[in-house]
């Protein structure tokens, strides 16, 4: 049976964790593994329903993304979380339970996602309409040492996305020929 693995973006909102996340796990399928992506939007409407953007409701939206992602890995799948998690002492808290783990640091300038921000979130965090917001009112808190760091101000989607694969490849994780060790 393959071995299932945590494969852990973490950025702020609009850097670009889902676009990467989702297209990392088409490849993934296409080579014939077991994916499964738990994006932080979704979670919160299923999942985490009912947790606003306090500290704590934060750091208990992540240990639950933890959790789930660990008993999928533990059973063969590769999961993939695709949320802010914007605490370093929760995300390495999660780390910590798992046996096989590839945090990516999807990085990106705060002028550059206000620029991209589709949904207006940044322009109303700025102007002090949303009072809790990760980057602006509330700390984003860079990872120390992921496995990667993604630019995604400065590299294409397709560049980031061979650079991801590659480095999954690297780390053993997956072969070019698609078997996960």
């Amino acid at each position: 049976m393959n071995e299932g693995f945590t494969l852990w973006f973490t950025g702020m909102s609009g850097a670009g964790k889902s676009t990467l996340a989702n297209l990392v796990a088409e490849e993934l399928r296409r080579r014939h593994h077991r994916v499964e992506i738990l994006d932080g939007d979704e979670v919160r409407t299923n999942l985490s329903k009912g947790l606003g953007f306090s500290k704590e409701d934060r750091d208990t939206n992540i240990r639950r993304i933890g959790y789930v992602c660990n008993l999928l890995a533990r059973n063969g799948v590769i999961a993939i979380s695709a949320a802010i998690s914007p605490y370093r002492n929760v995300r390495d808290e999660v780390r910590a339970t798992h046996q096989r783990f590839v945090e990516v640091y999807m990085k990106c300038p705060l002028d550059k996602l206000v620029e991209r921000d589709v949904k207006g979130l940044y322009k109303k965090a700025l102007a002090g309409e949303i009072p809790v917001f990760t980057g602006v009112s509330d700390p984003y808190e860079e990872p120390l040492s992921p496995e990667l760091v993604i630019q995604s101000d400065s590299e294409t989607v397709e560049q980031s996305f061979r650079k991801l694969i590659s480095r999954l490849e690297a780390l053993s994780y997956i072969h070019t020929d698609g078997v996960v060790r």
